[in-house]
C-alpha cells in the first residue's frame, strides 16, 4: 500500500517496521480525534474556497460514520497502513474515489498528530478531572464521618500531637484541590489549536485557523506555527507533570494506608475480601491494593522525566524522536484513572479504629495540650514547656483534659465546606460546556 509520502519506490521492510514502531497500536486511541480534526479542516477548506461545497457535502457523512466506528472501538488500522492518518484517507478514497485525496490540502501529518494529541489529551484530562473529583468527595465524606475520632499525629515517625481521622482524610482532599489547579493549567496549555501549522512553517493556502479553533472547541490558538511544532513534547510533559502531582498525593495516601493497616499501627482495616494472602503464612491479610497504587503512582511520577529526556535539547522543527513519547504518554491516562478508581473504592470500604488515643503509649501526644493549658492560666510559655518536659522526664506526666482546637483547619474546625468551595471554583474554570457544544455540532 502506497504511503502518504510515496515517491515511487518501496521502502526497506526492516526500516519500515522500525520507524512505524507501535504507531498502529497507539494511533487507535487517536482515531476519533483524527477524524474530528479532518471534519473541522475540510469545513474550513470549503469556507475559504479550497473545497467545493458539494465535495464537503459528500465527505462529511462518511467521516461521521468513521467517527462513530472509532468511538465504538470498531476502527481498524490495516497491517500495511502506516498510521491513523493514512487509514482515514484510504477509507475515504475507497468510498469516494479521488475526492478522498482532497482532505490533506494545506495540512501535514505533523499538525494532524499535534491536533490529534491535543484533542485526545483534552478528553482524557476531562475524564481524570471527574475521577479526582469523585475521590475528593469520598475523602471529604470520610473526613466528616470520622471528624471526632482521634489518632496520633507524627513527626519524624515519632508520636507528636493529637490528630484525627477528620484531619487525615481532609488533608488529602485539600491536596487534591491543588492538584486540580495543576490539571487546570495543563488543560489551558492543551486546549489551544495547532491545526494549520502544517510541517511547522504554515501554508501558502489561505487557511482560516480561527474557524478550526471554533469548530473544535479550543479556547485559543497556538499562533506561531514554529512554536506549535515545538509544543510537541512540551504539552505532553506539562500534562505528565500535572498527573505526577495527582500521583504524588495518591501515592502518599497509599503509603499511609499501608502503614496504618499494619499491626504496629492498627489505625484502619480493609475488609478481608479486599486483602491478599500469603502462600506460606496463613494469617496474612496484605494491603496489596495500596502497595500497587503506590507503585503505579511512582511510575507515573517518572513519565515527565522520560518525556523530558526524549524532547529536551532538540532544535526547532519536527524530529521523529517525538514518536516515542506516545509510548509512555498515552497509557498514562488509563493507569492514573485506574488508580483513582480503586483508591476511592478502597477508601469508601475501609474501617477506622476508634478510641485509639486511650492507649497509654499515646499519652505523650498530649504534652502540648498541657503546655497550652498552663499558658491559659498565666504561666509563661517557656516556663510551662519546661514544667511539662520535666514531668515527662520523671515519668509523672498526666493529661485528662479535653481538646479545644477552634482555629481554621484544626481538629475542631476542619473547614471542609470551605475546601469544597475551593474545589468548586477550580472545577468551574474548566471550559467543558464549550467543548461539548463544539464536538456535538461538528460530529452529529
Amino acid at each position: 500500500m502506497a504511503k502518504l509520502w510515496d515517491k515511487g519506490f518501496d521502502n526497506d521492510a526492516r526500516i519500515d517496521a522500525f520507524t512505524v514502531g507501535r504507531d498502529r497500536e497507539l494511533d487507535l486511541y487517536l482515531a476519533p480525534y483524527d477524524i474530528m480534526g479532518t471534519m473541522a479542516h475540510i469545513t474550513m477548506l470549503e469556507s475559504v474556497g479550497l473545497l467545493p461545497s458539494e465535495d464537503l457535502a459528500a465527505l462529511l457523512p462518511e467521516l461521521k460514520k468513521l467517527y462513530r466506528e472509532a468511538c465504538e472501538g470498531n476502527f481498524v488500522i490495516e497491517d500495511d497502513i502506516e498510521d491513523v492518518h493514512s487509514q482515514v484517507e484510504l477509507m475515504l478514497t475507497r468510498k469516494l474515489g479521488d475526492l478522498g485525496k482532497k482532505v490533506h490540502t494545506g495540512r501535514s501529518r505533523n499538525d494532524q498528530v499535534l491536533v490529534d494529541l491535543k484533542l485526545f489529551s483534552r478528553a482524557a484530562l476531562r475524564k481524570t478531572v471527574g475521577k479526582v473529583q469523585h475521590l475528593f468527595e469520598v475523602l471529604q465524606a470520610k473526613s466528616e464521618q470520622y471528624k471526632d475520632v482521634l489518632i496520633p499525629g507524627y513527626t519524624h515517625l515519632q508520636v507528636a500531637m493529637p490528630s484525627s481521622f477528620g484531619l487525615w482524610f481532609g488533608a488529602y482532599a485539600e491536596s487534591l484541590v491543588d492538584d486540580m489547579s495543576v490539571l487546570k493549567a495543563a488543560w489551558d496549555v492543551t486546549n489551544q489549536n495547532p491545526l494549520g501549522s502544517a510541517a511547522g512553517y504554515g501554508s501558502s493556502a489561505p487557511l482560516n485557523r480561527k474557524l478550526t479553533t471554533k469548530l473544535l472547541g479550543f479556547d485559543n490558538l497556538d499562533y506561531n506555527v514554529v512554536y506549535a511544532q515545538m509544543g510537541r513534547g512540551k504539552t505532553e510533559r506539562i500534562i505528565a507533570f500535572a498527573y505526577a502531582s495527582v500521583a504524588e498525593t495518591l501515592g502518599r495516601l497509599a503509603f499511609d494506608c499501608c502503614m496504618y493497616t499494619s499491626q504496629n499501627f492498627g489505625f484502619i482495616h480493609l475488609p478481608d475480601v479486599m486483602t491478599t494472602g500469603s502462600s506460606i503464612m496463613p494469617h496474612k491479610k496484605n494491603p496489596d491494593v495500596f502497595e500497587l497504587i503506590r507503585a503505579h503512582c511512582n511510575k507515573i511520577n517518572g513519565i515527565q522525566n522520560t518525556i523530558r529526556l526524549i524532547s529536551t535539547n532538540l532544535p526547532s522543527g519536527y524530529f521523529r524522536d517525538m514518536q516515542l513519547i506516545k509510548e509512555v504518554f498515552i497509557p498514562m491516562f488509563e493507569e492514573m484513572d485506574d488508580c483513582l478508581d480503586i483508591a476511592a473504592y478502597a477508601i469508601e470500604n475501609m474501617e477506622v479504629v476508634k478510641d485509639l488515643m486511650d492507649d497509654p503509649k499515646y499519652k505523650l501526644a498530649f504534652t502540648v495540650e498541657e503546655v497550652n493549658h498552663l499558658v491559659a492560666q498565666g504561666v509563661p510559655f517557656r516556663d510551662a514547656y519546661k514544667q511539662v518536659g520535666m514531668a515527662v522526664q520523671r515519668g509523672e506526666f498526666e493529661y485528662h483534659g479535653e481538646l479545644h482546637h477552634t482555629h481554621e483547619g484544626s481538629i475542631g474546625n476542619l473547614c471542609n465546606a470551605q475546601i469544597a468551595s475551593k474545589m468548586d471554583a477550580v472545577l468551574d474554570s474548566f471550559t467543558f460546556d464549550r467543548v461539548d457544544e463544539a464536538v456535538e455540532a461538528l460530529t452529529k
